[in-house]
């Protein structure tokens, strides 16, 4: 059986990614196929060849995206849960559940392959700023940051603004600490260190909504935030684990969520908060000011995404990316199945809609 994700589409563009079914006992293959030359704003019909048996062929339809006005000023690339240093995908504490997959005995370890293949993606798009979401590390260990370091700060140099996860500080390390201010040619990103350090969950405390109403006060451009901890946002979820108010919530606490809906009610500069720590793509609307509050998933396993952001002078668009060289998606596909054993459908989960990764954010 084939099966395929419209993973990515633009204004002009798609890419598909066409899994075939395992054989023998193998993992199933994946293909990818891009699409150009498409019209903004447009519904497409493509008939796909089957890449085992072309005398079959898929019908699959999506939608453009439309083009925000004026031009192009720059644009940003951001990642997340990167995970240097890990070894093991799917593991949850020391329960003996998953499935658990590793990199093969010998073989470089899977962070080191999903990392470099995103770099090289996102060095290709030339962005004006790569911006890192936390999560760099499995432990933050020094040799674990080095080589976070030989990967990206080689690629992008003093492009690269870094912000430390949770998985950075859990012993109280500083490295990666404080809030950031990245102007661009069109944007500006408050990059915001959402962490608690030694604990899992995160916070935004009233000295940094104080620091991100101050820098969309002075902005002359429209304003992203950008953090690692996703936002806590009531009625927005079916998980009753996500929709109480609750001080152990696994994403930025209610109050500090709270606050940052609060500056965004105030400031309309501030367009969009996008974060990672959740391994998924969704995006919903913040309760009171209707920003969009965006999660983008991780780079170190499925789907093993990148996201860029186009800066056009009407508006930003949103593109995810899924990491495609041969060794990526060897990796990544069979991340699919991770936490099966829990009922969980991580490809589902992880991958989200079309809708949560590619979409256009409006000005205010």
């Amino acid at each position: 059986m084939t099966s395929i994700d419209v993973t990515t589409v633009t204004d002009s563009s798609a890419v598909l990614h066409i899994r075939t079914a395992p054989s023998h006992g193998d993992e199933p293959a994946v293909w990818v196929h891009r699409i150009d030359d498409l019209s903004p704003d447009s519904d497409v019909v493509v008939e796909v060849a089957d890449p085992v048996d072309e005398s079959v062929s898929h019908e699959v339809a999506f939608r453009t995206l439309p083009r925000p006005s004026g031009e192009l000023r720059c644009t940003v690339t951001t990642v997340n849960d990167v995970h240097f240093g890990e070894m093991t995908a799917g593991q949850i504490d020391d329960l003996e559940m998953g499935p658990v997959l590793r990199s093969a005995p010998g073989a470089e370890p899977y962070p080191e392959v999903m990392n470099r293949a995103a770099v090289a993606e996102m060095a290709a798009v030339d962005p004006a700023a790569v911006v890192v979401k936390g999560d760099l590390s499995l432990d933050g260990a020094a040799e674990e940051w080095a080589a976070f370091e030989a990967c990206y700060r080689t690629a992008f140099g003093d492009r690269l603004h870094v912000v430390r996860g949770n998985h950075d500080c859990y012993r109280h390390q500083t490295e990666y600490a404080g809030d950031q201010r990245i102007d661009l040619p069109g944007v500006t990103v408050a990059l915001l260190d959402t962490t608690i350090p030694g604990s899992t969950t995160g916070d935004i405390s009233t000295e940094q909504a104080d620091w991100l109403d101050a820098v969309a006060e002075a902005a002359t451009e429209p304003v992203i935030a950008m953090g690692h901890h996703q936002q806590w946002i009531a009625g927005t979820s079916a998980d009753p684990s996500e929709s109480r108010r609750s001080d152990d919530y696994f994403g930025l606490h209610p109050d500090g969520s709270d606050r940052l809906d609060d500056v965004c009610m105030r400031r309309q500069s501030i367009i969009a908060y996008t974060a990672g720590h959740t391994h998924r793509h969704r995006v919903r609307a913040m309760t009171e000011s209707g920003v969009p509050s965006i999660e983008v998933g991780c780079t170190k396993d499925f789907p093993g995404t990148w996201a860029e952001y186009r800066v056009f002078e009407g508006g930003i668009m949103q593109v995810v990316h899924r990491t495609s060289s041969p060794e990526a998606l060897a990796w990544s596909e069979p991340c699919r199945g991770l936490y099966a054993d829990f009922d969980v459908d991580y490809g589902t989960y992880a991958l989200g809609e079309l809708s949560d990764r590619c979409f256009v954010i409006p000005l205010r």
